[in-house]
């Protein structure tokens, strides 16, 4: 197999517009540009959140990153979406518009997984909400067109990037088609933009037009046909027969024939001017067939047929998680109504030099003067923390990480990242020694990576530690361990907490790594997401068993215990997750109540655009494994009866859940976990005609655990995972930030809006 390169990100001859070097503040105003000099900008993002000159803000890295480049780039924030005048105010763009919904899905910034409104909005001044539209991208760009009409726009950030095919969008309850289609955007980037922005902008200022330029990797176009000289796989379809005959029956002849749809003298004409058709291959058949990999395609099935068929949409998805690895990822075409959607492999990753590059370019780390002294809490979170990789190989189904980021990891040195905590401490106002945070989507993968480059070039594994660890992955903490060693001695840095996820399952395999985090950051307690106890369940997400968290738990404890602090885990679970039973959750339950958790807030699962669990939640087949119309249906808490239902057992304690699950405990033949025993869930409905000073309906004795010792009130509102054994006042307040929550409330367990606990 062929080993897949790119021009190094900083190789590229500067644009002419360097000459104004580097912006205080990429320009939001015209009055900007005039105190820069600028007539015009070359490029102009147009975004949904807030500006923060800050590397975890996406408008930030693209535009300084462009600037780089040598681009002047201006940025449009949350403009007024009911007119073009706020698309307008920066004037034409030379080159392009880029526009984004911002860090977040605009629909799941919106509502929460019960479709509920929120009233709040971490990404804009003052958390104030309605700054965006739903589906922002789409409406962004229709502006930007009425705008200017022959402005070339690409979309790009995670909500045109999970959305880069049809997609089941869980707010309409429907299929809907490429937001790429919707959008009438000209080109779709998904995935870390810097590649494919660099390419796109230097081959525009060169003069290539838009509709010319459709061979980016980590890109979507639309097409009218496909080039000639392609061969295409087929895989729009799950039932084909299971004979080489009925196969060329059903295709009029060979499989392995080119396609003929021409007339006869089109056909003639065609081989005299040296025209190549197409070839089409049936999936079954392909890998007994030669062809030309670098010119081969596979056919999903169309938007018409995903939209209707939902086992063709499981069956789509699977395809597309198993077309990832950018080493061996083939095009993938899906054809809406008289076009397909053709979306190129994903982007070759970055070196750990061109990330050191991307992160070490200027910013201010702070948000832009305009917004004076208002308050943006999503920057409150993030503003001492420090993303030190991407990428994230865990594969859960219900995570969409993967699908933007990719599974292969992508590090900067430890020299950029201490860099970095330089710069926090000297640019970020109020600093005061603290940093929230050392990680990434993960925090414990930095620099682990395939052994064999060969086989990682030949791999199509969803994940890299599901059903077990590959053999294969590099699993040693030993550069993770000497990294926060050395943060540590940065003067000025008093102490660093690490709240980005850690993949406990990876952790065990290096023991001196735990003792590391264990006794320097842990602030008391460390939050970590085994999401489900039950296997049916666990397998479905793609997660590690209930024994791996009692490994991690033993070490844990042994490792506090030897640094003198009292530390305790925060488990994390998911309600109503496909797959998941009312057995299955009441068992969650039991176990909550045996371990002496006290859930406080709960969110049941989110169906994300383009997730494996998504695929789950609307098919109700599993895309895990290969997807066929015989298929079993797997039990889907669907309707809010059963998520009420779901969550209800997460908070067993609470009152008002008592009606709800004794009602489903009779109706399961569950009677005997209704009392007050150490093994029981509720307590019994009071009887009527108690006297004064008995129980009240639905009350119950002070609670205790299934070991027979007092729950405590749950420091913070949210957990009690401490026993009658250990005092209230014991270990110190949580550690780190909440990335995915808000600042001062407690973390949501389970879906899209909550911090990252290990995994």
């Amino acid at each position: 197999m062929p080993v897949h390169t790119a021009p190094d990100l900083f190789s590229y001859p500067k644009y002419w517009a360097e000459c104004y070097g580097t912006a205080p503040w990429l320009p939001m105003s015209r009055e900007e540009m005039d105190a820069l000099g600028w007539d015009s900008c070359d490029i102009i993002i147009v975004t949904g959140d807030a500006y923060v000159d800050h590397p975890s803000f996406g408008m930030a890295v693209v535009g300084r990153f462009m600037e780089s480049q040598g681009f002047r780039v201006g940025i449009i924030s949350q403009p007024d979406w009911t007119k073009p005048d706020d698309f307008m105010k920066l004037g034409k763009p030379n080159l392009f518009f880029g526009v984004a919904a911002g860090n977040m899905d605009s629909m799941i910034n919106h509502y929460t997984a019960d479709l509920k409104k929120r009233n709040d909005d971490a990404y804009t001044p003052d958390a104030a909400p309605g700054k965006r539209p739903d589906r922002a991208v789409t409406v962004y760009t229709q502006r930007c067109r009425q705008a200017y009409k022959d402005v070339p726009i690409y979309i790009g950030g995670i909500e045109a990037s999970l959305r880069r095919i049809a997609q089941y969008d869980h707010w309409d309850d429907e299929v809907r088609r490429s937001v790429l289609v919707d959008s009438g955007a000209d080109i779709l980037i998904y995935g870390n933009a810097e590649r494919a922005m660099a390419e796109l902008a230097h081959r525009m200022s060169a003069g290539e037009t838009i509709d010319t330029i459709q061979d980016i990797r980590g890109t979507a176009v639309l097409k009218k046909a496909l080039p000639e000289g392609w061969t295409e796989i087929d895989s729009s379809r799950i039932d084909w027969p299971r004979d080489i005959a009925s196969l060329e029956e059903a295709y009029g002849g060979s499989p392995y024939e080119i396609k003929e749809e021409s007339t006869c003298a089109e056909n003639k004409q065609a081989e005299a001017e040296g025209v190549q058709p197409v070839r089409i291959i049936p999936l079954p058949l392909h890998r007994k067939a030669g062809y030309d990999k670098s010119k081969t395609c596979i056919r999903l099935p169309s938007y018409e047929k995903v939209s209707k068929d939902p086992a063709l949409y499981a069956h789509a998805s699977r395809v597309l998680h198993q077309e990832s690895n950018p080493m061996n990822a083939h095009v993938l075409i899906q054809k809406h109504g008289n076009r397909e959607v053709w979306v190129n492999p994903p982007p070759i990753p970055l070196t750990t030099e061109e990330m050191d590059g991307v992160f070490g370019l200027f910013y201010q780390r702070r948000p832009h003067p305009a917004y004076g002294n208002a308050k943006i809490p999503a920057y409150d979170m993030i503003k001492t923390s420090v993303n030190i990789m991407r990428g994230c190989f865990g594969g859960c189904s219900f995570c969409s990480i993967t699908e933007h980021e990719g599974r292969v990891i992508q590090s900067r040195s430890q020299e950029s990242i201490l860099n970095e905590l330089e710069d926090i401490r000297d640019k970020v106002p109020g600093f005061t020694g603290q940093i929230s945070d050392l990680g990434g989507p993960t925090a414990n993968m930095y620099f682990l990576n395939c052994k064999s480059a060969e086989i990682h070039a030949n791999c199509r594994r969803l994940s890299c530690v599901f059903p077990t660890i590959c053999k294969n992955l590099e699993t040693s903490h030993e550069k993770t361990t000497e990294l926060y060693r050395a943060a540590r001695k940065v003067r000025g840095i008093k102490k660093i907490a690490i709240a980005s996820g850690l993949r406990y399952d990876l952790a065990v395999k290096d023991p001196e790594y735990v003792r590391e985090l264990v006794t320097h950051h842990v602030g008391g307690y460390l939050k970590i997401a085994p999401e489900h106890t039950e296997k049916n369940t666990l397998d479905l997400m793609m997660k590690p068993g209930m024994g791996t968290y009692d490994e991690f738990k033993k070490m844990f404890d042994k490792f506090s215990k030897e640094a003198g602090k009292k530390q305790y885990l925060i488990p994390y679970f998911i309600a109503a997750h496909p797959g998941s039973t009312d057995e299955d959750m009441m068992n969650l339950g039991l176990w909550l109540k045996k371990n002496g958790f006290r859930v406080d807030q709960v969110q049941t699962f989110y169906p994300s655009p383009m997730s494996l669990a998504t695929a789950m939640y609307h098919s109700g087949r599993n895309p895990l494994k290969r997807v066929t119309y015989k298929d079993g249906r797997l039990y889907i808490p669907r309707n809010m009866e059963q998520r009420r239902l779901h969550k209800a057992f997460l908070r067993h304690h609470d009152e008002k859940n008592f009606d709800l699950l004794r009602k489903s405990l009779t109706e399961m033949g569950r009677t005997d976990l209704i009392g007050y025993g150490e093994n029981q869930l509720v307590p019994p409905a009071e009887r009527r005609g108690s006297g004064r000073g008995q129980q009240r309906q639905g009350g119950r004795p002070p609670a205790r655990t299934a070991a027979g010792k007092p729950f405590q009130k749950a420091r913070g509102g949210q957990w009690d995972n401490r026993r009658a054994d250990k005092p209230a006042s014991g270990g110190n307040r949580p550690a780190g930030g909440n990335k995915g929550g808000k600042p001062g409330k407690p973390a949501k367990s389970g879906g899209a809006r909550r911090s990252k606990p290990a995994r």
